[in-house]
């Protein structure tokens, strides 16, 4: 779907009709309208025809191409309504307290004058899109229902109601919007990391340019205190960087030559030239913007609900609203129509859920800024919802649980082979692999990788098991037990803590080195947190042996582990857990994004942790922790819970007011007063309620 922005949109009930509309066009198959983020996503054909009909109901609403995030400048100018609700509100006092005066003076003329002037002045938007809906067929509109409420008291002789209501009704929508307009700020000002210029070196010159038009392999400075631009590595100079707008983490990391940094990075001490890795459209800063501010491009089924919910909730009042004009004094001897046309008109004021269309979007929204804030890129709303339901969580252990940083911590050795044999052997089977354990044997062996790649002529990557390769004088295996029981060459059975090797040298068995891992020092602590966080049951799957496996579960009290599993084991061993664990609650993965694609594909929400970075990690994921902490992981299940209560914290309380002043307004012990205050008292109370899922953390 394409995205556009949204101009003059100032009506959470304009936006559903609109998108209503849009969604008949037989141009259009898809299509969601955003009132909280002024976004439009949509698949069509024919983007022309799209602005056409958006004008026909809204003529002042535009969309155009997005440009890059900045400030959101308000599309209501908050003085001048200031200064017409003040005149409104001068003019209304004077017809309250000086009724007596007028009507004693035989001044009626002058009284009806001011009164219509105080109700034109606040209503007169209100009146204007009244009566253009109307003539293009409309009804079940906020306008045009305020409009027939508040001219209706006037034909009841309710002056003072009327007027009231429309004043009280215009300083609730100002508020309102005001409340909308500073939630929405608060979510972008969390976005402000796209840099405004990049510095090139050209030569001995410098040159200031749109970090956009900046080519990978050109060389930029940043000096302290500015924003890195775009992605590179660091060609001279050390100093700190603040990551925290990207992971969320406030203690800055130093960077040295030859260490990659990365755009929307602040340089603190000093200065840094950097060869430019990525254009700024693929840096990883311009995929977690793209990320955000796409993320509710996609409704969730709470959203839908109340979408649904709010095109029969209007015309049910409206209908109930008539029968109560209509009914008690037609069949009640002794009922007149002005009692219960006035109670009628009561429930026209509460008959637009407001409340609910506005603040619903606006908590999701404010919950996928306020998670992103802390590092915690969420993709889309949906998975706000699914991430508070989430009642098992599986980890991978490499990498996820444990550092990932790997040692040989012993090498044990077999048939007369000596330790530097076996060290060599596997260094040389393992010079091609980009595997953490292939890196620390030939570490260990004093190589470095393509020391000894003139000598391979033949290498054979078993995922899962290990390789096999073929030099001028050497047949050697190096792998894990399975793939010596695949080639039915005989071995010690190694019950140890850590990650084993074995290696086989022109089919003798030469012995096994062992290696080893460390937990991550939040492990335990993340455990700890998704425990707090209501998650009932936390696994882990590994390709390592059992006994590994089993000092780790140990060690973080796992409910259940599963050891020397192969890549395509873990994808069925895991829809084994996803389907057992499917009555009590959603399932989530963790991983690094990459090697685990498939079981993160499978999940009901996928989790990439440590992904600053890393591209395929964001493209992968669902959710992406930026950085490697797996206390990350409750966080964002933290927030998920959060940001659900918050909308359904509106909901509810939205429906009951709804309910209540409908049945008080129809009995009478409610007027035209108690509605305006309750309808657009909840509004604001809902909107403002909705900007604390920006904080994010426990509900």
């Amino acid at each position: 779907m394409k995205k556009f922005n949204v101009k003059g949109l100032d009506c959470a009930d304009c936006a559903s009709r609109i998108e209503d509309h849009l969604r008949k066009l037989p141009v259009v198959s898809e299509v969601s309208l955003d009132y909280a983020s002024l976004t439009l996503h949509i698949d069509t054909t024919d983007i022309e025809t799209v602005r056409r009909e958006i004008k026909k109901i809204e003529p002042e609403v535009d969309i155009s191409v997005p440009e890059p995030l900045k400030e959101e400048k308000p599309g209501f100018r908050p003085k001048k309504e200031i200064l017409t609700i003040s005149i409104a509100l001068v003019l209304f006092l004077i017809v309250l307290f000086f009724e007596g005066t007028f009507h004693a003076r035989g001044w009626g003329v002058v009284e009806y004058a001011i009164a219509l002037a105080a109700y034109f002045l606040a209503g007169y938007n209100v009146l204007k899109s009244a009566f253009r809906t109307v003539t293009r067929g409309g009804f079940f509109d906020e306008n045009v229902l305020m409009a027939i409420a508040t001219l209706g008291a006037f034909a009841v002789h309710a002056i003072s109601e009327a007027i009231g209501v429309m004043i009280f009704f215009k300083i609730g929508e100002f508020l309102q919007n005001l409340a909308v307009s500073r939630s929405r700020r608060s979510i972008t000002a969390l976005l402000q990391i796209r840099p405004d210029y990049a510095v090139v070196k050209q030569g001995d010159l410098t040159k200031k340019i749109s970090p956009e038009t900046v080519r990978p392999g050109e060389v930029i400075l940043v000096k302290a205190g500015e924003k890195i631009p775009l992605d590179g590595v660091v060609k001279e100079g050390s100093s700190l960087v603040n990551t925290s707008a990207l992971t969320g983490e406030p203690v800055p990391s130093t960077v040295n030559p030859g260490d990659i940094v990365l755009a929307g990075e602040v340089n603190i001490s000093a200065l840094l030239t950097i060869k430019v890795t990525k254009a700024f459209a693929d840096s990883s800063m311009a995929k977690i913007l793209d990320l955000v501010e796409n993320a509710n491009a996609k409704k969730t089924r709470t959203e839908q609900f109340i979408t649904g919910f709010a095109r029969y909730y209007t015309p049910a009042v409206v209908f109930l609203s008539l029968c109560i004009a209509l009914l008690p004094p037609l069949l009640v001897p002794g009922q007149t129509f002005e009692t219960w046309v006035y109670r009628a008109l009561v429930l026209l004021v509460i008959s637009c859920p407001c409340a609910l269309v506005i603040s619903i979007p606006l908590g999701y929204f404010g919950g996928i800024g306020g998670a992103s804030k802390r590092g915690i890129l969420v993709k889309g709303s949906t998975f706000i919802d699914v991430l508070a339901g989430v009642k098992t969580v599986v980890f991978d252990k490499t990498g996820t649980l444990t550092k990932g940083v790997f040692k040989v911590k012993e090498t044990v050795t077999r048939n007369g082979h000596s330790a530097s044999d076996i060290l060599k052997f596997a260094a040389i089977a393992e010079t091609f692999s980009n595997h953490p354990i292939a890196g620390s044997i030939i570490e260990a062996a004093g190589h470095r990788r393509g020391d000894v790649t003139e000598q391979i002529l033949d290498h054979q990557e078993i995922s899962g098991f290990g390789v096999k390769v073929r030099t001028e004088k050497y047949a050697i295996i190096a792998g894990n037990d399975a793939l010596l029981h695949r080639e039915g060459i005989a071995h010690d059975c190694c019950n140890v803590e850590g990650t084993v090797v074995h290696v086989v040298i022109d089919g003798t068995y030469a012995g096994y080195i062992i290696i080893g891992d460390e937990l991550k020092e939040d492990s335990l602590q993340a455990v700890q947190m998704l425990r707090k966080a209501g998650v009932q049951t936390v696994s882990m799957l590994t390709g390592d042996n059992k006994a590994s496996a089993g000092a780790v579960a140990g060690a973080l009290g796992l409910d259940s582990f599963y050891a020397g599993l192969l890549p395509e084991e873990k994808v069925s061993r895991f829809e084994e857990i996803s389907a057992a664990q499917k009555q009590s609650g959603k399932v989530a993965f963790v991983g690094d994004g990459i090697n685990d694609s498939p079981v993160i594909a499978r999940a009901d929400v996928g989790i990439a942790m440590g992904a600053l970075g890393s591209d395929a990690a964001i493209e992968t994921a669902d959710v992406v922790l930026m950085t490697d902490h797996p206390s990350k992981v409750a966080e964002a299940i933290n927030a998920g819970k959060r940001t659900r209560a918050i909308v359904w914290q509106n909901i509810i309380l939205a429906l009951s007011v709804k309910a209540l002043f409908i049945g008080f307004g129809a009995v009478g012990l409610a007027g035209m007063w108690e509605a305006v205050f309750a309808d657009m008292g909840m509004a604001l109370v809902a909107v403002l309620n909705s900007s604390r899922a920006l904080q994010g953390g426990k509900t």
